[in-house]
């Protein structure tokens, strides 16, 4: 089931969360500290149905933000801290940012509590395993799934049958990664649903839960390819209904004699 794009005529469209960037940045004639994201993220959820809403690293206020958001999008970006798996950093593991992985391990945690639909990419896919439980390979074979600089990878993953991406993307699919690191064990309650030629995780779903998905590639790079995030808005429109439907029902029970 691929999902059918809300159209801008509707009446009401998701709000998706996206987690951002803490960087450096600079723009006309400031360089400044800066929360930001790849504009390729602001565009796929608009084309797909959706309205996005920024989610910069800060203490505190995710419960509240997650309480007027219907899906959450935890966006690619640095490498965890190999601390949150209880493993020593490798060499070539990045410099940890502490704010934003504390910032998007309570998001994950209280949208997974509120069964709120959400899609990890890259980064967010390996928080998804590492806050269930599982560890990450901290560095692939070099020139693997990440070349040169700045430049995606183009290659096949193999699709588990049956499983929701399947039915989102089919049986295999050409994707643009981006990664050096990768999931090793999983997490509780975790499949993998797509590898790679190499034997590489690259997307994992989390049973009994309404969407909740990962991919280790980049899908909003791809405006041509909006399928996940069609997916992921069908997810919270849907949660939105039940949602409704569930107040109305409390409500009337509450007013009936």
């Amino acid at each position: 089931m691929t999902g059918t794009a809300v159209t801008p005529a509707d009446p009401r469209r998701p709000l998706i969360g996206i987690t951002t960037y803490q960087d450096d940045a600079a723009w006309s004639v400031w360089h400044q500290r800066a929360s930001l994201v790849p504009q390729t993220y602001v565009d796929a959820v608009v084309r797909a149905g959706g309205t996005p809403v920024l989610l910069p690293p800060q203490p505190g206020g995710a419960e509240h933000l997650l309480h007027a958001l219907d899906g959450l999008v935890l966006a690619g970006g640095p490498d965890l801290d190999p601390a949150r798996y209880a493993a020593a950093a490798d060499p070539r593991t990045g410099p940890p940012h502490h704010a934003r992985d504390e910032w998007e391990s309570t998001l994950l945690r209280s949208a997974l509590a509120r069964d709120l639909p959400l899609l990890g990419v890259c980064r967010g896919m390996q928080l998804l395993n590492v806050e269930l439980g599982g560890t990450l390979l901290q560095h692939l074979p070099d020139g693997s799934h990440q070349r040169v600089p700045a430049q995606f990878v183009r290659h096949r993953v193999e699709v588990a049958e049956g499983s929701r991406l399947a039915g989102v993307l089919g049986p295999d699919a050409e994707v643009s990664c981006y990664h050096h690191q990768a999931v090793d064990r999983l997490g509780r309650g975790l499949r993998p649903t797509a590898r790679g030629a190499d034997g590489t995780v690259e997307a994992l779903e989390l049973d009994g839960h309404r969407f909740a998905l990962g991919v280790q590639w980049h899908p909003e790079t791809d405006p041509d390819d909006l399928r996940l995030f069609r997916a992921l808005i069908a997810g919270a429109v849907t949660a939105g209904a039940l949602t409704a439907r569930a107040l109305t029902t409390a409500s009337h029970r509450e007013t009936s004699p």
